[in-house]
């Protein structure tokens, strides 16, 4: 389903905000196509630049040699190396580098190589630019020729200057770069650097190892004397407090811990016999008889006199059911009953008395082993506290007895380095003459002028147009006063216009041209106006600006023209009573007009002047002198009679109004009018001035149809429309 476009309004595919403006692609492009000239200047600039250099700039020629730290050479003599040690700390290679940069190295190369002799190093044959540098510093004065130790600084700081080592990624190899305006001078310097490194490494590791060494042999005397003082320390130590060790630890230690488990298997037999003897003094209150009581005991005697006591308690129960129990049987088997529970009552008590015993013995057994444990407490508690004082002194032995055995197999060692001293370091790749120059890289250079052009060109372009206040596109128009901007006009003007009526040669240059791209954007104006009547009247059109000369009265009389001369019935008012630039360019003899017509709007008839050309009707404004009171007349009753008489004539009104700032004419006489067309400058009228002049008057706002920017540079307008084609400007035909 389609719907009015005014209902999705264009918004920019990719646009960034830059101080409050909204830059988009298409901006940038349009900015690009206006400023190339001046892109193209820095780039042609820059690029100058560049060759300038290429031309001065001494050839440099670059050797390269490596490096390599290797760990693995050292483990020959290294008996505690292992896989881990072989590994190397990132920052002993980065110390590598620096030591690569000393000065004390690069010193001896100066002095190996008698460098202070060579021309590039004593400045005896400098090049065109340090030349002209050493003449400017020698006119300021001059301490005389310079002493041995400067110019070995200064040597060495070339050196410096022209080398360069880094490591290669994360490996353990060092790239070493040296740069030097001969080929042959730069892979000797850069390999006598390698091999002063590799020379210097393996003296610093022997000096180091050497005294290393005699350290550790005046220390090894020294620990060997405390480790015997402290293992005498020890012995006496011992001897003296009757500490005896045993293969199980120490003799007393051993005691303590066989008595303690006497004493734990004493107090469970003493706590066995005391059960006993409760549980059988317990059984002397209860029937002796009862299973349980027999059962308990688990005593073959008691267990036989029950046995008979039951076969005799069956019998009397028997026959004392048989017979009575006064009968005599039945009293003589109560009797062996009684007999039998006193025999078993006896057993008991024999049982009793051997338990007893036994609880006894067994109490005496524990007193016994619980002093006895009490004893070898106190002595092992004496022996503990003597253990503190023996464990330090041990432990003293034995930190010196190690540190003896450490030093003495350091000491070894360090007699072994130094007898075959090793590098960690090896020459991986030797320096060779370098058969191309390394600077200045022509392409390089060139591409990176270029690019640099580039950047500042555009950089120069946009902030020229970022900073600038001026409009220059449909898009700014529209951005600023939120109304369409109806088109483009194109500079009309020649070259030389008349010096009494500059606006002649132009006021109908529609006329004259009618397929021009002028007349085709007044068009368009036209259809706008024409689309507007569809919803309400529109007769009276009011053409105004912010400032004067920005085309408005050129803009308004070939309007007025280009009606015309489509047939419909169009009047123009010259409505700008302070300058009248629109009369003196159509009517410049004109003896009445607007005035007089105001004074009887039903005879404005006679005051008409008519273009032959087009069959415009033109009201012009003739006065003596400037009016006082512009605003009160342009807005007066009467003009609002006339412009309601003239309604009824014509079909188009268009009006010529004075610019918006410096007076208030166009804000007075906008509620008179239908509808208001702003001219806009290009390139000129300023985002401030249109943004004040568009503030000052709510009519003016309400009014507005739409603006159009006048005056625009064909030259660049061609240039910033060439995204549209090449075919796009063949409808128009410019002079014809």
């Amino acid at each position: 389903m389609f719907q009015p476009r005014d209902q999705f309004p264009h918004r920019p595919r990719y646009a960034i905000e830059v101080g409050g403006t909204t830059l988009s692609a298409e901006r940038a492009l349009d900015i690009v196509r206006r400023q190339w000239p001046l892109i193209a200047a820095v780039v042609a600039g820059a690029l100058a630049l560049v060759l300038v250099y290429l031309i001065v700039a001494t050839p440099m020629y670059t050797a390269n040699a490596r490096i390599l730290m290797d760990t693995r050479q050292t483990q020959v003599l290294d008996k505690d190396s292992g896989t881990a040690n072989a590994l190397i700390d990132p920052g002993f290679v980065d110390s590598q580098v620096e030591i690569l940069q000393s000065d004390d190295l690069l010193l001896s190369i100066v002095r190996r190589l008698k460098l202070t002799e060579d021309a590039e190093f004593n400045g005896s044959e400098p090049g065109l630019i340090p030349l002209v540098i050493g003449k400017v510093i020698g006119l300021f004065g001059s301490d005389g020729p310079p002493s041995k130790e400067r110019v070995e600084r200064g040597a060495v700081e070339l050196l410096q200057k022209n080398l360069k080592v880094e490591r290669v990624l994360t490996t353990y190899v060092l790239s070493m770069n040296y740069r030097s305006i001969d080929p042959n001078k730069a892979a000797k310097i850069a390999n006598a650097i390698a091999d002063a490194y590799i020379v210097g490494a393996l003296e610093a590791k022997y000096q180091s190892t050497k005294r290393a060494g005699e350290w550790l042999q005046q220390r090894s005397a020294e620990l060997r004397e405390q480790a015997t003082a402290s293992d005498r320390a020890v012995q006496t130590f011992k001897a003296e407090n009757n500490i005896v060790g045993t293969s199980r630890g120490l003799m007393s230690e051993q005691q303590l811990a066989d008595a303690n488990s006497q004493l734990v298997t004493a107090r469970a037999a003493t706590a066995e016999a005391k059960a006993r003897l409760d549980r059988i003094e317990a059984l002397l209150d209860k029937d002796l008889v009862q299973p349980t009581v027999t059962d308990a005991l688990n005593n073959t005697v008691i267990t036989r006199l029950r046995a008979q006591y039951l076969d005799l308690a069956a019998q009397y129960a028997d026959w004392s059911s048989r017979y009575g129990k006064t009968h005599q049987a039945a009293i003589n088997l109560s009797n062996r009953m009684e007999e039998l529970r006193k025999a078993i009552a006896d057993e008991v008590r024999r049982i009793a008395d051997a338990y007893r015993s036994e609880y006894e013995i067994a109490k005496s057994r524990e007193t016994s082993l619980d002093e006895n444990l009490k004893n070898l407490v106190a002595q092992a508690s004496s022996t503990s506290q003597a253990q503190v004082k023996l464990r330090d002194l041990e432990s003293a032995a034995d930190t010196y007895r190690n540190l003896y055995n450490n030093f003495l197999e350091k000491l070894q060692n360090a007699t072994q380095n130094q007898s075959f001293p090793i590098s960690e370091a090896r020459i991986i790749s030797t320096a060779v003459k370098p058969d191309k120059k390394s600077s200045p890289k022509t392409l390089l250079a060139l591409a990176g002028g270029l690019l640099g052009g580039l950047c500042f060109g555009f950089g120069a372009a946009f902030t020229k147009e970022l900073m600038s206040d001026v409009l220059r596109s449909p898009s700014d128009v529209e951005d600023q006063l939120g109304v369409k901007c109806l088109g483009v006009l194109p500079d009309i003007r020649p070259a030389r216009a008349s010096a009494d009526h500059p606006e002649a040669n132009v006021s109908s240059y529609v006329v004259e041209h009618p397929f021009s791209r002028f007349a085709e954007t007044l068009r368009n104006i036209k259809v706008s106006i024409d689309v507007a009547r569809l919803s309400r009247e529109v007769k009276v059109i009011g053409i105004l600006s912010s400032l004067p000369k920005e085309g408005k009265t050129t803009v308004a009389a070939n309007f007025g023209h280009l009606t015309a001369l489509t047939g419909h019935r169009t009047l123009l008012i010259d409505g700008d009573l302070h300058t009248r630039s629109l009369t003196r360019a159509l009517a410049p003899h004109s003896k009445t007009g607007l005035v007089e017509a105001l004074k009887d709007p039903r005879s404005f008839g006679y005051h008409i002047q008519r273009s032959k050309e087009s069959g415009l009707d033109f009201l012009p404004s003739v006065v003596a002198s400037r009016m006082v009171n512009s605003a009160d007349v342009i807005a007066s009753k009467a003009m609002a009679d006339l412009l309601a008489v003239v309604r009824e004539e014509y079909e188009y009104i268009v009006i010529d109004l004075a610019p918006v700032m410096p007076v208030t004419d166009a804000k007075a006489v906008s509620h008179l009018v239908d509808a208001m067309v702003y001219v806009i400058e290009w390139g000129r009228t300023s985002r401030n001035a249109l943004q004040e002049s568009m503030a000052s008057s709510e009519g003016i706002q309400k009014k507005l149809l739409g603006a159009v920017l006048n005056r625009a540079n064909p030259k660049m307008l061609k240039r910033i429309e060439a995204y549209k084609g090449s075919h796009y400007n063949s409808y128009y035909v410019e002079g014809a």
